[in-house]
């Protein structure tokens, strides 16, 4: 399964999706209370970015899950000394009983399922771990921007769009030096409403990318443009 982007290696300054990524999820976790004393889990959490957000805002216990040995070496390297991060080699679409967990969170995990079923299974194995009443916030990826809509400037391009399987197959750049090619599924928005209810949430809810402030950099012009047709949303599922 290919490894979703990991937002914590990039280099500064920020590509403005992941900026706009990075605020759209503290703005969502401010308006739900914070995560102080939450037990949270973060699927594909890579290099550890969103688990850092999450420690840092006071969570209980923190869990990591991701597929990659490399990658989660370099994420407890990092949390060397937080008695409340673990960090656990596991795919998303196959989740050991970790929880329960209050809160879990999930950075563009799901467009990387390759089929439907692995897809459902991502779903089920996150809820499996939420407490009743528990929180998913997860950012996924837009669909239907490629070939009418031009992200590169603001940090990623799309370079070709395979028509195979459950979800047609994205090729693209992360447009740094040197450029990163990745590949994901453009999975609709419905697609991971329908996994999501079958996997016994009870809501779910869209929010729309937010952005951070305009600076002398990215002005409220550029901004403007990005909100237009971001990168990603905001997906919001109670357990």
């Amino acid at each position: 399964m290919h490894q979703p982007y990991d937002t914590s290696t990039h280099p500064a300054p920020r590509a403005a999706f992941t900026a706009a990524d990075a605020y759209t999820l503290r703005t969502a976790l401010d308006a739900l209370g914070g995560v102080r004393d939450l037990d949270a889990l973060d699927v594909a959490c890579g290099h550890g970015g969103t688990v850092t957000l999450l420690t840092g805002g006071g969570a209980r216990r923190t869990v990591g899950v991701d597929s990659c040995p490399d990658r989660l070496r370099r994420a407890r390297a990092a949390a060397s000394g937080s008695a409340a991060v673990e960090y656990v080699l596991a795919d998303a679409a196959a989740m050991p009983h970790l929880g329960p967990f209050d809160l879990a969170t999930a950075v563009y995990v799901f467009s990387h399922a390759p089929d439907r079923e692995a897809l459902h299974a991502m779903f089920r194995g996150i809820r499996a771990n939420l407490r009743p009443g528990g929180r998913l916030l997860s950012l996924v990826r837009n669909p239907g921007a490629f070939p009418r809509v031009d992200w590169s400037p603001y940090g990623v391009r799309i370079l070709d769009r395979v028509q195979e399987g459950d979800a047609p197959l994205l090729k693209a750049q992360l447009l740094t030096e040197p450029p990163q090619h990745f590949e994901y599924r453009e999975w609709a928005h419905a697609d991971f409403a329908e996994a999501a209810v079958d996997a016994g949430f009870t809501t779910v809810g869209w929010q729309p990318s937010r952005t951070p402030p305009a600076d002398p950099a990215r002005d409220e012009a550029y901004w403007s443009a990005y909100r237009a047709w971001p990168v990603s949303s905001l997906m919001t599922c109670t357990a």
